[in-house]
């Protein structure tokens, strides 16, 4: 049976494919955006609908949300313009409350959260506080929502901001890369997998009132991943792992770059290890695929562009 999904973050790496995944399938699909012409990909998706909302007014978000049968929000964010947490908590927990507020004023059925692993209302960051604090909302909202909390690790996929960046800084720096906080343990998950177990949440396949662990196959060091980035794409460079304190002073001094590649906030997250203790895609009747199948293909499209570059500005020197 086909539903009517209004999705929060529906504009970002994850929230795209799942509208996309949606339409596929028949499902009517509303993405609440800031900016309605900015993502015009979306807007030509049979039974997708962009909308203008500004999700942290109350009313636009009730209004936006009336008609829905399910709701899933997928607004997050890993930094934040300060420092003392306000922007998390406004992202992640004010929006969850917000949203919830609205689930019950329209009489959705349906509320699927997309968390982390790590999330602890006593986690060592900001983020992970902040995750926390949201799941302690949607866990005490009221019987009748039909409630389920998503928790992936570390998401990987064409287009993705984890192995694409590594790819992009490996690329920039030359012989030497120096890693914070290399024996970060993750378990990298499929983007499309992480769509598949959040499709069942919408479809029913997922039970209400659990929470699910995404992870893929394998747990990874973080120097291993950009290892495999190196090779993936065709660069020899050595990963230097720094100590503690060296990936904090990196932290640190990354606090005040521009876009934050790093942070302090981050590097507080990476000492918790984003690593499933529960089956989550067990339950939900599929198997995730491996970061080291499915990112070559996209990062060696990546390494074949880049060699073809060098080819034209070697062609370009002997002219």
């Amino acid at each position: 049976m086909s539903e009517r999904v209004c999705i929060l973050g529906g504009t970002g790496f994850v929230g795209s494919r799942l509208a996309a995944r949606l339409s596929r399938t028949g499902h009517g699909v509303t993405v609440l955006s800031r900016d309605l012409e900015a993502h015009p990909s979306l807007r030509v998706l049979p039974g997708v609908e962009v909308r203008n909302c500004a999700v942290h007014d109350p009313a636009q978000l009730a209004a936006a949300m009336r008609g829905h049968s399910a709701i899933v929000n997928l607004v997050g964010i890993l930094n934040e313009r300060g420092f003392g947490g306000e922007g998390f908590r406004r992202a992640h927990v004010e929006l969850t409350r917000a949203a919830l507020e609205a689930c019950r004023s329209v009489g959705a059925r349906r509320y699927l959260q997309v968390s982390a692993l790590g999330a602890a209302e006593d986690g060592p960051s900001h983020y992970l506080r902040s995750k926390g604090a949201a799941e302690r909302l949607v866990r005490e909202s009221c019987e009748d929502l039909g409630w389920s909390i998503f928790r992936p690790s570390v998401i990987f996929g064409p287009g993705d901001s984890f192995l694409n960046r590594f790819a992009a800084l490996l690329a920039a720096v030359p012989f030497v890369f120096p890693l914070a906080m290399a024996d970060a343990r993750m378990q990298p998950v499929f983007v499309d997998d992480v769509v598949e177990a959040l499709a069942a949440g919408v479809e029913g396949r997922a039970a209400a009132h659990r929470v699910y662990e995404l992870g893929g196959p394998r747990v990874y060091r973080l120097g291993e991943i950009v290892e495999f980035v190196a090779a993936a794409v065709g660069l020899r460079r050595r990963v230097l792992p720094l100590p503690r304190w060296a990936s904090r002073m990196q932290a640190l001094a990354m606090d005040f770059v521009p876009g934050r590649p790093f942070s302090t906030d981050n590097f507080r997250s990476l000492t918790v290890d984003s690593v499933c203790h529960d089956d989550g895609f067990g339950r939900l009747g599929f198997a995730p695929r491996p970061m080291d199948g499915m990112a070559q293909l996209y990062l060696g499209a990546c390494a074949a562009h880049r060699r073809l570059g060098d080819y034209r500005r070697r062609a370009g020197r002997e002219l």
